[in-house]
């Protein structure tokens, strides 16, 4: 039997992919800052927060240009090998662009982009399949937001329309008189076990953070002399960025041939 026309589902909104459009957009826009700026640098993202990466964005506008792109066609625009790259060295920076990356060009020299990230690691909510920072114990008796994270004459009782979705999460809890009871020690998680979805909704909602926002510079290149100096985290010192051996390792173009074998800008 043929289909109803009358049935048919007409879509108020239609949008067009624009990913060919994007990435010559990306890739020209590279092509065109790689002259205008003294610095590339190349970043790595540790728990990624698209809010935090607009607020480096907003911090380094007035000096600088962020792209955070497919690594394969921001890799093609600094070049695959000597031969192919537009500036010298350039290519160098392409080993570098693997997992969640960006370039950032800027006139800032390297420390003082190195001493503003070393600074910037605002907490965030964990996700599911992240490792637990810490142990984190529901306490007996009235509920309150913070579950004992926080004295409770600072806190408030939780409010009775959470009850059922604790519940659902596994928390054994109960209403009296108006208040959300719990009648022993609940364990969400412990330190060093790997997060699940209900894990991660609880300490959402007790305002638990074990996430931290991160941006790593893992090399920069240097326009005026075409090196490139590769830079390394030192992340039993606090996180603190530092070069490898206070001192960065440099990395010159040779005469061989090296080859190396998204997102738009926002």
């Amino acid at each position: 039997m043929p289909k109803s026309k009358r049935a048919k589902v007409v879509h108020l909104t239609k949008t067009q992919k624009k990913g060919k459009e994007l990435t010559l957009r990306l890739y020209a826009n590279i092509r065109e800052c790689i002259p205008q700026y003294p610095y590339i640098y190349v970043f790595s993202v540790e728990n990624m927060r698209n809010n935090y990466l607009k607020n480096v964005r907003s911090e380094l506008a007035s000096d600088s240009r962020l792209f955070f792109g497919k690594t394969r066609v921001m890799a093609k625009a600094l070049g695959d090998s000597p031969s192919t790259e537009p500036h010298p060295s350039t290519s160098l920076l392409s080993a570098h662009l693997t997992g969640p990356c960006g370039l950032i060009f800027s006139h800032r020299d390297p420390s003082t982009m190195l001493s503003y990230f070393s600074r910037f690691h605002p907490s965030s909510y964990a996700r599911a399949g992240i490792i637990s920072t810490r142990s984190f114990t529901i306490p007996a008796g009235t509920l309150h937001t913070r579950a004992g994270e926080i004295p409770a004459s600072e806190d408030v009782p939780l409010e009775h329309s959470i009850e059922p979705t604790l519940r659902k999460l596994g928390v054994p809890t109960r209403m009296v008189k108006g208040k959300v009871e719990l009648d022993g020690p609940f364990e969400v998680c412990r330190e060093g076990e790997v997060l699940g979805s209900g894990q991660t909704t609880l300490l959402k909602m007790f305002g638990v953070t074990m996430a931290d926002f991160a941006v790593e510079i893992r090399a920069w290149w240097v326009g005026e002399s075409g090196v490139v100096k590769v830079a390394s985290v030192d992340k039993e010192d606090g996180g603190s960025v530092r070069t490898k051996g206070n001192a960065v390792v440099e990395i010159e173009m040779g005469g061989e041939d090296e080859g190396f074998g998204g997102f738009d800008e926002r």
